[in-house]
This record gives C-alpha cells, sequence and structure tokens, in this order.
C-alpha cells in the first residue's frame, strides 16, 4: 500500500471515526454509516454523482485534490470552459442535480448524510439565483463571487501559470503531455473569458478604471513572459529534465505564438474598457448592480443580513475591539489620541519592523517558520482529534503581488502529494510588522485554512468542492483566537494588540464593503477609514479596498462568520455549564464541515444534546 493510500485511508478514518461519532452518535446513530441500508447507500451514491459532476467542470479542482486519477483521468489534461456557454453549462448541471437532491427523502439517513445534503441544496441553490444575474462569475460553493470576467486579482492570466506550476504534477511524460494539453487549452480559455468581457461592456457593464489600470500593468507581464517564454516554460522544463523529450522547446511554441497572442486580446479589451472607464467603486454604479450587491453579500455571508445591518455590526464591534485595544496601547506607553492614531505611531517603530529587501523577505520567512512550529506543538490543548497537515510557505508570483492581499492560504490535495500552501505576499516587507505576522500565519495556515482543511478529505467529493466564506474565513479568524487563547501573546502585549487590529480589521470591512457598494463611498474614503480609524498600513489597505470593489460581499464573511462561530460557542457554554469542553466544541466546528452558518447552528446543537443528557 502506498504512503499517497495510507494517508487518504488515514483522513477518511479520521472524518468517519470521529465527525461521525460526534455529529451522528449526538443523534444516537451509530459511529458508522449503516452500509446495509439502501437509503444510506443510495445517499451516498447520489452525493458522489453530483461531486462528479460538478468536477467535471473544473477539471483543475480534479487535479489540486489529486483525484485526477483512474477513471477521472482524462480530467490530467483539460482546463474548465470559462466562455459563456460553460457558464451556462454549470447553470445547467446544478439546476439538474439540485431537483435530484431535493427530491431525495433524507429522512432515515444518518446526521451527516442529512446534513451533506443540506449543504448541497444551500450552495446550488444561492449560487442558481447568482447565475440569473446577468455577468460575472459565480464558484460554486466558493469564496470569491465577482461581477468582473477579468480584472485585477481575477482571470484565467492570475490562475492558470499558477495552477499549471503548483498544482499540476510532472513525474512521467504522461504527465507532462498532459500540461501541454492544458497549455495548448490555455488560450481557448482566455478567449472564451474575452467574449464575456465583450459582452459585459456592450451592455455598460464595465470595472471601476483604478481596477483596470492594476490590471493592464499586470497581465502586461503576463503577456511578457509569455513571449519571452519565461514561467509557462520553465515549469515544465525544470520538472522534466529526467524525463525524455523536447518539452520545453514545445511549450515556448505554444506560449509564444498562442498564449502570447490570447493576453494581447484580453489587453485591448480592457483598453477599450478603460477608455470609457469611470472611478465609481461601488457595485450601485453599474446596472443591476444593488440587486447583484444584495446577492453576493448573502452568498458571502450565508445570511440575510441586510447591508445597512452589515454596516452597523461592524461598527459595533470596532468599538468593543478598540477598548481592548485602548487599554493594552496605555499599558506600553501610547496613551495619547484615537487607537487609530497610536496604531499608526506603533507602526513607525523600527523595533517592529523588517529589514527591506531580500533580508528582510528572509527574516519574515523565519518568523513565519517560528511561529507555525510554536502553533503545532499546541493544537492538542485546542483539539481531541489533531491533524498534521502538509503544508509550505511560498511568496505569491511577483506579477500577482500588486493585486493580492498580503496572504492567503488552502489546504492541499487529498493525497497528500500537493501540500497545503500559505501564500505570502513578499512584494515589500514594509506590508508585515513583526507584531501582525503572528496571527496573519495562524489565520492562513494552522489553525486556519490549511488546518481545517485536513478534515474535509475523508468527506464525499461533493463536500470537498464546496466551501462556504462566512465558515472558512469566520474559521480563519478564530484559529487567531485559538491563538491568542493559547497563549501566543502572553508575554507579548504588543503581539496581542496586533492581534486584535487584526479582528477590528475586519470589522472595518464590515463598514467599508458596504460603504462602497451600498452607502456610494468613494474608494480614497474605503481606504482613508482604515488608516484613520485603525491605524492600518495604507499599503496594505489600498490592495484590500481594491478587493472589496472586485469581489463584492466577500469581505463581510470573516466578521460576521468568526461572530457566529463565537455566538454558538458562548450558547454552547451557557447549555452544558462545567459539561462544556472546549475541545470537543472546536472537533465539531471542524468535523462537521465546510458550512453555511444555520447548518453550523444545529452542529452546535447536536454536540450539546449529546453532552447534556
Amino acid at each position: 500500500m502506498t504512503d499517497s493510500i495510507d494517508r487518504r485511508e488515514a483522513i477518511a478514518a479520521l472524518v468517519s471515526g470521529a465527525a461521525l461519532p460526534l455529529l451522528s452518535a449526538c443523534s444516537r446513530e451509530p459511529a458508522s454509516p449503516p452500509s446495509a441500508s439502501a437509503t444510506e447507500a443510495d445517499a451516498l451514491a447520489l452525493l458522489d454523482e453530483v461531486g462528479n459532476n460538478l468536477l467535471r467542470l473544473s477539471p483543475e479542482s480534479a487535479t489540486s485534490l489529486g483525484i485526477d486519477t483512474g477513471s477521472r483521468s482524462s480530467l490530467r489534461s483539460q482546463l474548465s470552459d470559462r466562455s459563456a456557454q460553460g457558464q451556462q453549462q454549470i447553470a445547467t448541471q446544478l439546476r439538474s442535480d439540485l431537483q435530484r437532491v431535493n427530491a431525495f427523502n433524507t429522512s432515515a439517513l444518518s446526521y451527516a448524510s442529512r446534513t451533506s445534503f443540506e449543504v448541497v441544496r444551500s450552495a446550488y441553490a444561492k449560487a442558481l439565483e447568482g447565475f440569473a444575474l446577468p455577468y460575472g462569475d459565480v464558484p460554486v460553493g466558493g469564496w470569491r463571487n465577482t461581477p468582473y470576467v477579468v480584472i485585477q486579482n481575477v482571470g484565467a492570466y492570475l490562475d492558470i501559470p499558477r495552477f499549471l506550476d503548483s498544482d499540476h504534477p510532472i513525474e512521467n511524460a504522461a504527465d507532462a503531455e498532459a500540461y501541454l494539453d492544458r497549455l495548448q487549452s490555455y488560450p481557448k480559455q482566455l478567449d472564451g473569458e474575452l467574449g464575456r468581457m465583450q459582452a459585459a461592456r456592450a451592455a455598460g457593464f464595465v470595472p471601476p478604471a483604478f481596477l483596470i489600470d492594476k490590471a493592464l500593468a499586470q497581465m502586461g507581464l503576463s503577456a511578457k513572459a509569455a513571449r519571452e517564454g519565461a514561467s509557462l516554460v520553465e515549469s515544465i522544463e525544470r520538472r522534466t529534465k529526467n524525463i525524455a523529450g523536447n518539452w520545453g522547446e514545445r511549450a515556448r511554441k505554444i506560449a509564444k505564438q498562442e498564449v502570447s497572442a490570447a493576453l494581447e486580446r484580453q489587453l485591448q479589451e480592457l483598453r477599450l474598457q478603460r477608455a470609457i472607464a469611470t472611478n465609481d467603486a461601488g457595485m450601485w454604479a453599474r446596472p443591476g448592480g444593488d440587486e447583484y450587491y444584495r446577492w453576493a453579500l448573502k452568498t458571502s455571508t450565508t445570511t440575510n443580513m441586510a447591508p445597512d445591518e452589515v454596516h452597523e455590526m461592524g461598527r459595533s464591534e470596532l468599538q468593543r475591539l478598540h477598548a481592548q485595544m485602548d487599554e493594552i496601547l496605555k499599558q506600553i506607553g501610547y496613551s495619547q489620541g484615537s487607537v487609530g492614531e497610536r496604531m499608526k505611531a506603533l507602526a513607525k517603530d523600527p523595533r517592529y519592523h523588517f529589514s527591506e529587501g531580500d533580508k528582510g523577505r528572509a527574516e519574515i520567512m523565519a518568523f513565519i517558520q517560528n511561529r507555525l512550529d510554536w502553533i503545532r506543538s499546541q493544537m492538542p490543548n485546542a483539539f481531541n482529534q489533531v491533524v498534521n497537515p502538509n503544508m509550505e510557505v511560498k511568496r505569491l508570483p511577483p506579477e500577482e503581488e500588486p493585486g493580492a492581499p498580503a496572504a492567503y492560504g488552502g489546504a492541499g490535495s487529498i493525497d497528500g502529494k500537493i501540500p497545503g500552501r500559505f501564500w505570502i505576499n513578499l512584494r515589500t516587507t514594509s506590508l508585515h510588522s513583526k507584531y501582525s505576522l503572528a496571527d496573519l500565519a495562524f489565520h492562513e495556515s494552522i489553525p486556519g485554512h490549511i488546518w481545517q482543511g485536513e478534515y474535509t478529505h475523508g468527506m464525499p467529493l461533493i463536500r470537498q468542492l464546496l466551501a462556504f466564506n462566512a465558515y472558512s474565513e469566520g474559521w480563519g479568524l478564530y484559529a487567531e483566537q485559538l491563538g491568542d487563547e493559547l497563549g501566543a501573546y502572553s508575554t507579548d502585549p504588543v503581539g496581542r494588540v496586533g492581534y486584535l487590529q487584526s479582528i477590528a480589521f475586519r470589522a472595518c470591512r464590515l463598514v467599508v464593503d458596504t460603504g462602497i457598494h451600498a452607502t456610494r463611498w468613494t474608494r480614497e474614503q474605503g481606504v482613508q477609514f482604515f488608516v484613520d480609524v485603525n491605524g492600518s498600513n495604507p499599503l496594505e489597505v489600498a490592495s484590500e479596498v481594491d478587493r472589496y470593489c472586485s469581489w463584492p460581499g466577500q469581505a463581510c464573511g470573516y466578521k460576521v462568520g468568526h461572530s457566529e462561530i463565537n455566538r454558538q460557542r458562548e450558547n454552547a457554554q451557557k447549555a452544558l455549564g462545567s459539561k462544556f469542553d472546549l475541545k470537543a466544541f472546536n472537533d465539531t466546528v471542524v468535523l462537521g464541515g465546510n458550512v453555511p452558518l444555520d447548518v453550523l447552528a444545529k452542529n452546535v446543537e447536536e454536540y450539546v444534546r449529546a453532552n447534556k443528557a
């Protein structure tokens, strides 16, 4: 038995042997689904079929999960269809599968299977509402809904080069051929996007000018790299040194002739859009924008909160968090001015700066590794069911850094061949400070996104494909909170104020995202709010606010999800009293999988019911 199969079976055993006792035992059901039950077997078969149907429309996901083998091996040489027709195919498949899921009688199923059906219903229904709108991308059960097909942080020009280098394996000649097949398909994928960009412009739907400017600069770098046979060629050359064949030569021909030409066509379209674009930042300024924003907020938070409710929640949370920051700032000698003013003064303190240039980049990487080593050792104090994620910390590709956030991360493949990755933006070392980097590492990796993702690998395929922004990012913030509760800042008050600023930063997002898209704030107002009210780094928040402009509503999922996890924790503590166990609660949240917030509440209710008896 291979190591990869060992790992996959071990993860499956973790979920079936731990999540199901935790959740299905709450319903007085056996720890393992009763395989003799036709109803349960039929349910799992349907879930599997629904998952495979979605996977066929997203071949890249099959590779990233490490399951583009066996009957799915043909997916390794394919790319998804990003054209209008491709979008229609997804919507048609979702509609068909949702009808089948809705028609299935789940009353006799295990708790875990009933949960999976609820998750599919929620994700597919919300996605179909998005597909009914006239523009944009609708990642099904994903974290990024965007009205713009291609912009500074959206598009194949960013996704595919990184995917081919980081996720597409090359271990033999067949893998190398599959890489070239995908590279050959890349121009067609770009042209599929181009058709949708042109249709949007014809309908009067154009991104803000300041976003187009960023996209033009970044895509210009991509086109230059393709003409020069850079990253797309270098990746296959580097990994086929011991595989006979003229791989680099063939890749270079495709990149220089076909990929660069397709990128130039997109560049030309962006220039046409730029000529008629305005600097109006919010969705309110675009045709049907108010309706789009209401949907984006709904799907990003998995709630029915209105923009004004989200806005006020942000202001209330800011007041609460700044009160805590105020106390610590006074203790460390910063007593004059608002919290935001004092945080700006703290940011200028050279003691908390990294060196400039490559020396500082190396310092940042060493700092992250130190914090990861510490937090990994603390995990048995926070969870009963502990995983050991295969992961690595990587710098973002330089051409992506100008339009990217400070960092992001996610779990690796099921078989462990593709590690979870914590991507760090190092375009300038001044993006990061020594008092803000630890919580960022906890959020993106352990016990954040990479850690949480490990628990999904034994679930039905569809559960591994579907994710919910409010849960994912709410968990990321809760992971930062666990770092604090485990003692990360017990002797580091400056680090703790940095952590609190991080949470307050997400409260600011509630205010700024709704401000831009519903209250008609300008981009500059959004940036200034972060700088003045929270003392945030203007270099970081400029890109942040641009991201809110291109991913409406997404930034609101963080604090909404974090607050809901804590609300559920408080409910469980009140209900169980001395029987409450933090490790069991944390297990409940991660072992229940990535879910909408109403389903999370049901999972916690089951945990309470099982432990109250």
